[in-house]
């Protein structure tokens, strides 16, 4: 009788790794702020002064989380945000609108660009905190389920292979 031969499960070496958090603002003193908010979690934060910078660090660093500002120049928190939620290699990537508007017309534009949350300023260390750790934790499981998926498709070819 043949053995069947398995794909070993590799090691889950992402538990270990620490987050990266991409921090977007234009004014050095929130940037500041935001960045020693993050002390209390364990996170590496990388910042970023506007828009053409942040994409630039998303290209290269992969970040985990994107705390954007929105009123920003050289290019909007809004536009940021579309183009890292319209590119396959970066839509994964859940962002938080940091922001001083309060207009529902601008609450709605930055749903329409793809943000998955928003925290409001003057910025709430708890508020900001709890829904940082909460959109980490999400993207580790949308990332765990995605190595499991990728697992799974693997198993299954090989099955197929070794039934034809």
């Amino acid at each position: 009788m043949e053995q069947t031969k398995m794909v070993k499960k590799k090691p889950d070496n992402q538990k270990n790794k620490q987050a990266v958090v991409l921090v977007v603002d234009d004014n050095r003193e929130n940037l500041e702020l935001l960045e020693a908010y993050l002390e209390d979690i364990d996170c590496r934060t990388i910042p970023a002064c506007d828009g053409p910078e942040a994409l630039e660090v998303v290209k290269n660093d992969k970040p985990d989380l994107i705390l954007l500002d929105i009123m920003m120049p050289k290019m909007s928190g809004f536009e940021v945000c579309r183009r890292v939620k319209n590119d396959p290699a970066t839509s994964h990537i859940p962002i938080i609108m940091v922001t001083a508007l309060n207009e529902f017309g601008d609450m709605q534009r930055a749903v329409d660009c793809g943000t998955d949350d928003f925290v409001s300023k003057p910025v709430n260390k708890i508020e900001l905190l709890t829904r940082v750790k909460t959109m980490l934790k999400l993207k580790h499981l949308n990332d765990k389920l995605e190595r499991t998926l990728a697992y799974l498709a693997e198993v299954e070819k090989q099955a197929q292979i070794q039934s034809d």
